[in-house]
């Protein structure tokens, strides 16, 4: 079985007609592992239970709102998100994507669409080629096979964004990658307009990764064009 295809889904929506639609297409696309819930409770309990590798999440729900959900859910896992509404309000669609969201599509959409927009962050998030060694940098670790940092006997994990952009750095270790380049990797050919986004992403790894953040000594800015993962000393002059 294709190994995106056997991930655990789970559909966040308080439309019955909808999830029975959503849960017959992505089956005979060939997802089989499916779980479909109603409410933010049911939704949250459901994600703790299955471990779900996705989630698609409306943001209008009975006993709460998607956003409220997303953060819940991310106490205790960083599995990619698809916000699914009806708001096509700027403000709500740039409050989900700033949240950390990996998509976001409007009602109504295409089945089809939703499809291939999940399926690649499937494959983005876990279709990937992961480096055998593990990164020392100074008074951290970085675990590639647990996307997670270890700073003594603490643990912080990845988020699936951060962990992409940094494998994506780490391909290209010691040399510019665009910032062009690091959008593709993380959302896709839709890209365009999430470069502040990606700031927010690189703030985020910073603080991970790096001893001294503001500071930073391995994951620098080439400025106007992208960033650099430096895993050996040397001149960095852009």
């Amino acid at each position: 079985m294709d190994e995106v295809k056997n991930k655990k889904i789970l559909l966040v929506d308080d439309e019955p007609e909808l999830l029975e639609m959503l849960e017959n297409a992505l089956f005979k696309e060939g997802f089989y592992h499916l779980y479909t819930a109603g409410s933010c409770r049911e939704g949250l309990k459901t994600a703790r239970e299955q471990k779900v590798a996705l989630m698609i999440l409306d943001v209008g729900l009975p006993d709460g709102n998607g956003f409220a959900l997303f953060e819940d859910f991310r106490k205790f896992s960083d599995a990619p998100v698809i916000f699914l509404t009806a708001r096509g309000e700027a403000e709500d669609r740039l409050q989900g994507l700033g949240m950390g969201a990996d998509d976001y599509i409007v009602k109504p959409f295409l089945t089809k669409e939703l499809i291939l927009r999940m399926t690649a962050i499937l494959k983005r998030t876990y279709r990937t080629q992961l480096p055998m060694e593990e990164l020392i940098f100074s008074d951290r670790v970085i675990r590639f096979d647990t996307a997670s940092v270890c700073i003594g006997k603490k643990e912080v994990s990845l988020t699936a964004k951060e962990f992409i952009l940094l494998k994506k750095l780490y391909e290209n270790k010691n040399r510019i990658v665009t910032n062009d380049a690091l959008c593709l990797a993380a959302w896709g050919d839709g890209y365009y307009g999430y470069e502040n986004t990606l700031m927010v992403h690189i703030r985020r790894l910073r603080e991970k990764i790096e001893t001294e953040p503001s500071c930073p000594k391995r994951l620098l800015t080439a400025k106007g064009l992208g960033y650099k993962l430096v895993v050996k000393d040397e001149s960095n002059n852009f």
